[in-house]
């Protein structure tokens, strides 16, 4: 039988195994887990990647659950036209959510006829591909892919429906201390041209920018416990891949 003095150091090391677990995860990085097509081609269904925390410096939002402790952020770093950021949606503040930066405060951003205005200027982009494929939930569509470039010089890909499907807007004019996003896959996305789902972005409920890929696997193949299958199923090409 375990002596009394074991059990306690054993507890004691669990506990200080976990203190450092959320030390990192809080301040440093923290692992996520994309869920939806939303932002492919870049980012797949499958894919798990590190966020790194301090980038933009701390909010309640860096600590696991939230906690109510201050409406304020700290070490606040303004973010870059062009990252890609995981973030709490405002309907909820629970819910993460990660998309590209596109409006700063004080940004009007506008659709017309599919094309992407800021700040009344028409967002270049040169079309990749007029056949590329893309999901859309369990749908596989066809999409036009672009190589856009933001005013920073910051060049990303991004793809749309043959026949856009949202091809128009108002005039969207980013608040101060809040932020626009846009998904990649533009035409199946929820983001923040929805203001009722999801909207401006208030710079406390940002996250942590996205920096690599550290795994990834194609889960519409099947599941990774299915190892005779891993040629198929884990996408090693996209191991440790940069995030753009």
């Amino acid at each position: 039988m375990l002596s009394k003095k074991i059990i306690i150091e054993n507890i004691k090391t669990l506990i200080y195994a976990l203190v450092i677990a959320i030390i990192i995860r809080s301040l440093f990085l923290q692992p996520f887990y994309i869920p939806s097509s939303s932002m492919e081609p870049n980012l797949l269904v499958g894919d798990r990647l590190f966020v790194t925390k301090y980038t933009y410096g701390y909010s309640k939002h860096s600590f696991p659950f939230s906690p109510n402790l201050s409406q304020k952020r700290y070490l606040f770093s303004e973010p870059k036209r062009g990252d890609i950021i995981v973030f709490k949606t405002p309907a909820d503040n629970r819910t993460d959510y990660i998309k590209r930066l596109i409006g700063l405060p004080g940004d009007e951003i506008q659709f017309i006829n599919g094309d992407l205005y800021l700040n009344n200027n028409q967002i270049f982009k040169s079309i990749i591909s007029s056949d590329q494929k893309a999901y859309c939930g369990n749908e596989q569509i066809t999409v036009n892919s672009f190589e856009e470039k933001l005013p920073n010089g910051k060049k990303y890909t991004a793809v749309y429906r043959k026949k856009y499907s949202f091809q128009n807007s108002d005039k969207f004019i980013i608040p101060e201390d809040h932020y626009f996003f846009l998904g990649d896959n533009r035409d199946c996305s929820k983001d923040s041209r929805y203001l009722s789902d999801v909207g401006y972005v208030n710079k406390i409920n940002l996250v942590g920018k996205a920096r690599f890929i550290f795994f990834s696997s194609d889960i519409k193949v099947g599941s990774i416990f299915k190892f005779w299958n891993w040629s198929n199923i884990i996408r090693f090409d996209r191991f440790f891949k940069k995030i753009n």
